[in-house]
């Protein structure tokens, strides 16, 4: 068997010996002031000094109490987000987003905010003429000619779109041309005239059946065939 280690002895602590309490040191006194003889000591002021005039400054200058900035270069800051009576409440001046941002975007004049606008919830009959929608696609539109602008036309001659416009009665055709009823004195038809594939007021049919002129009327032609 090995043998046992020997256990090491560890030396007794020797007592040590108790400090008898240290007793309070006095403060020392501060050495007293040497006496200062009457002669050396400062003579007491007995009148005022006067102050020192200060500088005025010259009419028309500028003094740094006087710098203000311009009116309007510091603007009162704009409080936002503080109530709807401020004005600047839900986007705070930053302006909408999407559709009302993009160009040529927005909800256009008959815009119902979604519902089914008026144009389409009316009632349509099947087969309704179109001439009631826009001049540019499906209104026709006419040449005018008034009666007393025909005041010195031969009788001879055929009134039609083409003769017309040779005449430079017309500038165009156009959808056709339209005779109205408009006189003035000092002109009168010629008698005997001949019309065709021009329409006519209501007026100047009158006025050309009462003369004895010949209408050939397109629209009743088209009706009698």
């Amino acid at each position: 068997m090995a043998e046992k280690k020997k256990a090491k002895k560890t030396p007794a602590r020797r007592p040590v010996a108790m400090k008898p309490a240290a007793t309070k040191a006095r403060p020392k006194r501060a050495p007293a002031k040497a006496a200062v003889p009457e002669a050396a000591a400062e003579p007491k002021a007995t009148k005022r000094e006067a102050p020192q005039a200060v500088a005025q400054p010259r009419p028309g200058s500028i003094t740094l109490g006087a710098l203000r900035p311009a009116k309007g270069s510091r603007p009162k800051r704009q409080r936002i987000g503080r109530g709807h009576g401020s004005g600047m409440v839900k986007t705070g001046g930053e302006g909408g987003k999407g559709q009302t941002v993009r160009s040529g975007g927005g909800k256009g004049r008959h815009f119902e905010g979604g519902q089914t606008p008026w144009a389409r919830r009316l009632p349509h009959r099947r087969g309704y003429s179109q001439k009631a929608r826009d001049i540019g696609h499906f209104r026709s539109r006419y040449a005018v000619v008034n009666l007393h602008q025909l005041a010195e036309w031969d009788a001879a001659v055929e009134v039609s779109p083409e003769s017309l416009r040779e005449r430079g009665i017309v500038r165009s055709v156009r959808d056709g041309v339209k005779i109205l009823g408009g006189t003035k004195s000092g002109k009168t038809l010629p008698s005997g005239l001949h019309f065709r594939d021009v329409l006519f007021s209501q007026s100047a049919r009158e006025t050309l059946e009462a003369g004895g002129a010949q209408l050939t009327d397109p629209e009743r032609v088209s009706e009698a065939s």
